[in-house]
């Protein structure tokens, strides 16, 4: 509890006399208040990974979004009433807390293998939490000294993985990487077209950005928002593996060079979200450099296979790319937002954006502008997005990277051998990575078409998501909808395996039975 002065300073002056609302003010930035606080959420937070690793609690408890939202609004209303006070503020705490983590998508759950979002390592968390707690914000080097060097060490480091030599190359970490994408294909397209920062982009040169065919939407969103137009991104078809076709890719670029129009970038993808396929990086950059177009790799997903021994060779020639994204909040397993864009050439640092903004960067000290990261980044003022991931690296080294993605690589493979043995579930491709499609197909569903099968899988995800027991994805493939799971949980075992197909049987039957 709090001393009996600390208690005062909270109840007192209701009357809000300016003096009592400092005394309350003053006491929620002490010590002493935060260190009961922090002994609440560190309690709740350890028996909550203790409910998860023991698989006590369901991945998720399904709740229709108009009713979380007016549960969300109860809270609020009752502090508008009622605000805390000195007996109580614990007690209250206690509660908001326990309902965010019951409340919450588990990620850490054995049984989620959803999106591409993995289950974050806790001790990542702490020292993220150092950054939200003292508000380290970044912009200009002296508001962020040390995040600011973190990021920009963090940035030496994996560019050198990726193979640039040093000193070559730059980067920037941005939040996510939707962020990272529009910044590097912002570079690209004021790289190809001179003057268009400050003119605008040119309505009769008709610029085109090239994508592979299952390029993440926030690739082909780009366009829109650099005033390309996404009528004017060109989609590069794929092979029977999922991967660009690279002989479609050439013959494109012959057409577009015939008809005069500047190609922003070819936007290749390591892996592309469908089905985590890496497109062959090396054949692509061969034709860009024949053709003399920016390459672009989104590796949000896939970087981290550069850790890897067994599954680096997925990357080769990402070395060659001029721009590179790969986001640390995938699979090097820390907290989001942390993704990073590389540039292979230093001189492109700040060719994204080219603003003054003179009260804040200092001009009697002109070389510290490399370090201000407020010029070449969207965000202004953005977080210490690099202090888990530095944190666990220097804790532990960059073999622990090496070791979850293989274990996830790995996960994949033994599911996949487990949907090929089982005769009502089909798997629609041989894994590369950690991402694995497919259909439960039981006996009933014999004679069905090919749309009504698509139609069952959507809502049968549907129904296991609301179940709650665990968690995957859906995904349309060829046009036909189907199952998706992504192993980013180094918890999950062939029994939780074994557990997710159960209850897809199990939802499933049910759903057979109420549409027969």
């Amino acid at each position: 509890m709090l001393s009996a002065d600390h208690s005062n300073q909270f109840n007192a002056g209701r009357d809000s006399a300016p003096l009592a609302a400092r005394q309350r003010l003053q006491m929620l930035y002490e010590a002493p208040m935060f260190r009961q606080a922090a002994s609440v959420w560190s309690e709740m937070l350890i028996r909550h990974l203790e409910k998860l690793s023991s698989r006590e609690v369901p991945v998720q408890k399904w709740c229709e979004p108009a009713s979380a939202v007016d549960e969300a609004m109860k809270f609020i209303r009752s502090a508008e009433v009622a605000p805390a006070s000195a007996e109580n503020w614990e007690d209250r705490l206690h509660g908001l807390l326990e309902t965010m983590l019951d409340r919450g998508q588990n990620l850490l759950h054995p049984r989620y293998v959803g999106h591409q979002v993995p289950a974050s390592m806790p001790l990542a968390g702490l020292f993220d939490a150092i950054g939200s707690i003292t508000n380290q914000v970044m912009a200009i080097y002296e508001m962020g000294p040390w995040a600011t060097a973190v990021e920009r060490a963090m940035i030496a480091r994996l560019g050198q993985q990726i193979g640039y030599s040093p000193g070559t190359f730059t980067g920037i970490i941005t939040h996510g990487g939707s962020l990272a994408n529009l910044t590097a294909l912002l570079t690209a397209r004021n790289v190809a077209l001179q003057d268009c920062w400050q003119q605008g982009v040119p309505t009769d040169v008709r610029a085109v950005l090239l994508v592979q065919e299952d390029a993440h939407y926030c690739v082909v969103r780009s366009a829109g928002i650099l005033g390309l137009g996404t009528d004017q991104v060109i989609k590069i078809p794929v092979d029977g593996q999922r991967k660009m076709d690279v002989s479609q890719l050439d013959q494109v670029l012959s057409e577009l060079a015939t008809q005069s129009r500047p190609v922003i970038a070819v936007a290749a993808a390591a892996c592309a979200t469908p089905i985590g396929a890496f497109d062959r990086l090396n054949e692509v950059a061969d034709v860009c450099e024949q053709h003399r177009v920016w390459m672009h790799v989104d590796a949000a997903h896939g970087g981290s296979a550069l850790w890897s021994d067994q599954h680096r060779h997925l990357l080769a020639g990402m070395e060659r790319a001029d721009s590179v994204v790969w986001d640390a909040h995938k699979m090097m397993f820390v907290p989001a937002l942390c993704a990073f864009a590389f540039y292979k050439d230093k001189r492109h640092q700040f060719a994204a954006f080219q603003q003054d903004a003179p009260y804040l960067f200092d001009p009697t000290d002109p070389g510290i502008a490399e370090y201000d990261s407020g010029t070449q980044t969207v965000e202004c003022t953005k977080r210490a997005a690099a202090f888990g991931l530095w944190g666990m690296w220097s804790l532990f080294g960059p073999q622990l990277f090496a070791d979850l993605v293989d274990n996830a690589f790995a996960q994949a493979a033994t599911f996949h051998a487990k949907l090929s043995a089982a005769p009502d579930f089909q798997p629609l491709h041989e894994p590369e990575c950690n991402i694995q499609v497919f259909r439960y197909l039981p006996d009933a569903t014999r004679g069905w078409s090919n749309q009504q099968l698509g139609e069952f899988q959507l809502q049968l995800r549907r129904a296991v998501v609301v179940a709650g027991n665990a968690y995957i994805v859906p995904i349309k493939l060829n046009g036909r909808g189907a199952l998706r799971t992504t192993f980013m949980n180094p918890t999950t075992t062939a029994d939780d395996m074994d557990a997710v197909l159960d209850e897809i049987r199990r939802v499933g039957q049910q759903l057979l039975v109420q549409t027969s």
